[in-house]
């Protein structure tokens, strides 16, 4: 996959790479290295609790990392110039507690949130060194391919929308930008604040 600065990213699953080049891809220091990506999966308290390693090691064992033949794994890892450069968090949206009770997935919509068969990509990092080279637009390109090679019976992302002019911080924008979304062929299927969308991509069954 070429990038938008013309760069080749390749993209594979979690399980096909190994645990420390995903870590050099979530860091040392900031959020994507606090967070491990668990806080959609995570109750409120027991967040507030809980230590980074805690969170480490369910993310090793939700992605299976070094274990080629795992039968599932939680995410995809780009790579840049053979170089560990981003990763997307993308499983059924079943997997994600806090979703159960999110306004942003639920309003206005009624659909069973048991349905396993409904993925959905919740969480983007690309590397320090790495950004601003489409990443993450390739990562929501191979999301559709993957989600519907594992059973998906649609993928939703849920994107902020950031006004003209308006800058975002990492924090905001880990769930990703509505333009890489649309880019992949995600369309819009609600919008139920002015600062957040509901993507989707319904496949043929």
């Amino acid at each position: 996959m070429t990038t938008d600065t013309g760069a080749d990213v390749a993209i594979v699953p979690a399980n096909e790479t190994s645990w420390e080049e995903l870590q050099k891809v979530l860091g040392v220091r900031g959020e994507a290295s606090r967070c491990q990506c668990q806080w959609f999966q995570t109750p409120a308290a027991q967040w507030r609790e809980e230590h980074v390693e805690e969170r480490a090691y369910r993310l090793r064992a939700e992605t299976g990392c070094g274990d080629p033949a795992a039968a599932s794994s939680s995410g995809l890892v780009a790579y840049l110039d053979g170089e560990p450069a981003g990763w997307c968090a993308v499983e059924p949206r079943t997997a994600y507690r806090r979703l159960r009770t999110s306004r942003v997935v639920w309003a206005g919509r009624d659909e069973d949130p048991d349905d396993g068969t409904v993925w959905a990509a919740v969480c983007f990092v690309t590397r320090a060194g790495f950004r601003r080279r489409g990443i993450s637009r390739a990562l929501a390109a191979a999301v559709p391919g993957w989600a519907e090679e594992n059973g998906a019976r649609a993928i939703e992302g849920y994107p902020l929308i950031p006004k003209p002019g308006q800058e975002m911080t990492w924090g905001e924008l880990y769930v990703g930008s509505r333009s890489i979304f649309a880019a992949a062929g995600f369309r819009e299927v609600s919008r139920p604040t002015a600062r957040r969308a509901v993507m989707r991509i319904d496949f043929e069954q």
